[in-house]
């Protein structure tokens, strides 16, 4: 392959950038005010934001689930809007609120009934100091409130995916900014109990995020209805739920390893979480702060990763199946370059980042090295994230499944289990070893991409939609 493929003209990088970077913008904010929250919440102490950081890796799981089931969903809507098909999109977003109704449903009673012993679960010892009682309650707290949530971010998230997989990428990203400024000053006010409000500390956290996603869904749904001429596809949305038959099995068959594969994946990784915390509750303070930090780092890869499935999407349901291959041949490389810029940046502040944090020595310096590690981990987060949603992009779910969930609970998984359990390893070398079995996935990454199998049209005709 010749080094001149890998790169576009002005126009092309004009027209990626166009998806991409309000995608990064939304995200990007997002990801930074969850820093700053993170920060607000790490001043008040270890236990508090170690309680608070085990209690979002439950809601990461829903999260995740949510993301799984609009995006099986979603790789028919991207396509339908190639094909400018208004009934198509309209029956897509159809499916996604039966999806968005049932994980909630079953999220609100896994949490509601089981929050305490799944918190448990990741309270050990092993640091020098740290009260597990004290960061149970916080947790505990914490995840009650965050409850009331859930549904307006499955909802929000509903729409929003619709609005991308038809190029309306600005109007999420003013609902998101909108709702991520309300979150951070309502964190400072109840986190602290500013301006006469009582000082709530993680649970006021809890409470104005809460109050963010009612806004964030307040906003796009005003919109998203409020302007018919450009999003046709909501009119009549809500007068039934029914999905045709043929379409509703088409999505099933493609969308459910997604659902799946997002569910397994963010279970496989609260379970490595789970390995870490065997070390104490310094390497849970810690990942946190790495985790927190590396994902505004990552918002740029995460962004382009999601363009990818937009944009060659499309490609794809126009019928351009070679115009695809060598646009997600571009943006691969564009991500994995970009990735090693940001990587060099987070790792020169890797030293500076744990300082602004309210914890002990300990933990700071655990923070530090997993920050190096996470930097230069990151072209390769790129790559294999790219490759991920090429694969999705033309179906190619159960692939993609094999690629995502499969590479944590058939490696990364058992390598952490073992590392924790079976041997008296550090954690900062334990850390580098499951991190590194990254490159693993990038080489299966780049056999599947390489295969060409993704390239195909999967939406069916108008015709067939009935």
């Amino acid at each position: 392959m010749k080094l001149r493929s890998l790169i576009g003209t002005k126009s092309f990088y004009r027209a990626v950038l166009a998806i991409a970077v309000p995608v990064m913008i939304q995200n990007g904010i997002t990801q930074f005010v969850g820093v700053l929250d993170n920060l607000m919440v790490g001043r008040l102490g270890t236990e508090q934001m170690s309680g608070v950081a085990i209690a979002n890796q439950l809601i990461f799981i829903f999260n995740l689930c949510i993301f799984g089931g609009l995006s099986g969903a979603g790789i028919f809507g991207a396509q339908f809007a190639g094909k400018r098909d208004v009934d198509g999109i309209r029956n897509v977003f159809r499916f996604k609120l039966i999806v968005c109704i049932t994980v909630c449903t079953v999220c609100l009673f896994a949490l509601g009934f089981w929050s305490e012993p799944l918190i448990s679960l990741f309270l050990h010892e092993g640091s020098a100091e740290g009260d597990l009682a004290l960061t149970l309650a916080y947790g505990l707290d914490y995840t009650r409130v965050m409850l009331w949530g859930l549904v307006p971010y499955a909802l929000s998230q509903a729409y929003a995916s619709t609005l991308r997989e038809t190029g309306e990428t600005v109007r999420p990203m003013v609902a998101s900014i909108a709702a991520v400024i309300t979150n951070l000053v309502l964190n400072y006010l109840l986190i602290f109990g500013k301006f006469g409000l009582p000082a709530l500390g993680a649970a006021g956290a809890a409470i104005a995020t809460v109050i963010s996603r009612f806004v964030e869904l307040a906003l796009i749904v005003f919109w998203s209805h409020a302007h018919p001429e450009r999003t046709p596809f909501f009119l009549g949305a809500y007068r039934s739920l029914r999905v045709p038959h043929a379409l509703t099995v088409h999505i099933v068959q493609k969308g459910m390893p997604l659902l799946l594969n997002e569910a397994l994946w963010s279970m496989g990784m609260s379970l490595l979480n789970q390995c870490y915390s065997t070390r104490g509750l310094a390497a849970i303070a810690a990942v946190n702060i790495c985790s927190t930090v590396s994902q505004l780092f990552n918002v740029v890869f995460m962004s382009l990763g999601s363009s990818i499935g937009i944009v060659v999407g499309n490609l794809l349901g126009a019928g351009k199946a070679e115009e695809a291959r060598d646009t997600d041949r571009k943006m691969i490389a564009f991500s994995v370059m970009t990735c090693f810029v940001l990587g060099g940046l987070l790792a020169a502040a890797s030293g500076l980042i744990p300082e602004l944090y309210n914890t002990t020595a300990e933990v700071k310096a655990l923070a530090a090295s997993f920050l190096v590690i996470s930097a230069c981990s990151m072209p390769f987060h790129a790559f294999s994230h790219a490759c991920y949603f090429t694969l999705r992009s033309g179906g190619q779910t159960k692939i993609t499944m094999l690629f995502d969930s499969g590479y944590v609970w058939c490696i990364c998984i058992p390598a952490a289990f073992v590392l924790s359990r079976f041997t008296s390893i550090h954690i900062v070398p334990m850390f580098f070893i499951c991190t590194a079995l990254e490159i693993v996935k990038c080489i299966a990454g780049y056999l599947f991409v390489k295969s060409g199998k993704w390239v195909r049209t999967i939406v069916p005709s108008p015709a067939s939609d009935a």
